[in-house]
């Protein structure tokens, strides 16, 4: 691609309501642009018509480029899969539903040709939101920061600009569930944000609404991610519960109360599985690590070289 290319993934699963205003938004925007653009399309296992809509899009306009996994990856995984394949200085990620504008993407641009490695983008409205799911979003980043030490912004989600070097930086990092939003922030870099209204959904409804269990899995991502403090917590109940367990076994010689004795019990049980509850969070992204299951497999591409995981994350 010539200099100044712009590469905008978009990980997705069934949105072929969304896509063709979104192909026709995103030719508009990057039509009047000096960048060269590719809009790289990472279809993670659609059942609808999604990817006959790309093909078309594609035979009218070569900047469409697609990917299909073999199997469901995660929206993530999608990201990191069109990261990979991308050939732009600056790679842009976003959603398909268009809550993020694509007439935002000038925007993000020009913070990179400033300077800036990261573009983080902020919501600071959201229309037709879920109040549920906009209440534990928050609850979830408040746990998050409260248990790691960097600072996750609260109302950004994965809609960011990456320098080239910041993309392959995070393409270096060997994580399988990865917290992508972590890892932005996490990265260093020259970071900026750029505020902006997110719309309602152009079509169809949220496949994450609510406490949906994709919520719990990045929520739980993003503590054992970023932090070791659910271990050390654990360590520090079971110091004090040591200390409880002699403070109720004089208490149980001198006044002979058989009670006590269950209670201790109890509560050695109850802490002696939580050690082994939140030790086995680690023990899982280790295994997941250390197994060495590719993160995404490629079925097929149209457009761009087939980049496979392994590539990526070396032998």
């Amino acid at each position: 691609m010539s200099q100044d290319a712009v590469s905008i993934i978009l990980s997705f699963r069934n949105e072929e309501d969304n896509l063709p205003e979104l192909i026709r938004r995103l030719a508009l925007m990057a039509d009047g642009r000096p960048e060269g653009f590719e809009f790289i399309f990472v279809n993670d296992c659609s059942t609808d018509r999604s990817r006959q809509i790309l093909v078309e899009a594609r035979a009218k306009d070569p900047r469409v480029k697609i990917i299909t996994t073999a199997r469901r990856a995660g929206p993530s995984e999608g990201v990191l899969a069109g990261l990979a394949a991308a050939t732009g200085d600056a790679m842009i990620y976003m959603d398909c539903d268009l809550q993020d504008p694509p007439e935002l993407l000038p925007t993000l641009i020009e913070h990179w040709r400033a300077g800036h490695d990261v573009v983080h983008t902020r919501r600071s409205v959201r229309h037709g939101e879920d109040p549920l799911r906009m209440w534990l979003t928050r609850r979830a980043y408040e746990v998050i920061n409260w248990t790691s030490r960097g600072q996750m912004p609260i109302e950004s989600g994965d809609f960011k600009l990456l320098s080239r070097r910041a993309a392959q930086h995070m393409l270096s990092l060997r994580e399988h569930d990865p917290y992508i939003r972590g890892l932005a922030v996490w990265m260093g870099f020259d970071q900026t944000f750029v505020d902006y209204e997110r719309q309602p959904r152009h079509c169809g409804e949220s496949k994450f609404s609510g406490l949906h269990r994709n919520a719990v899995k990045t929520m739980v991502a993003g503590v054992t991610s970023f932090s070791f403090l659910p271990i050390y917590m654990v360590n520090w109940a079971g110091l004090c519960g040591l200390a409880l367990s002699v403070l109720l076994l004089l208490i149980g010689l001198f006044a002979g109360s058989g009670w006590l004795f269950a209670s201790l019990a109890f509560f050695l049980w109850g802490s002696l599985m939580l050690a082994v509850g939140a030790t086995g969070l680690y023990v899982i992204r280790v295994y997941k690590d250390v197994r060495g299951r590719p993160r995404w497999i490629i079925a097929e591409a149209e457009g761009v070289a087939l980049v496979p995981d392994r590539a990526v994350m070396g032998p």
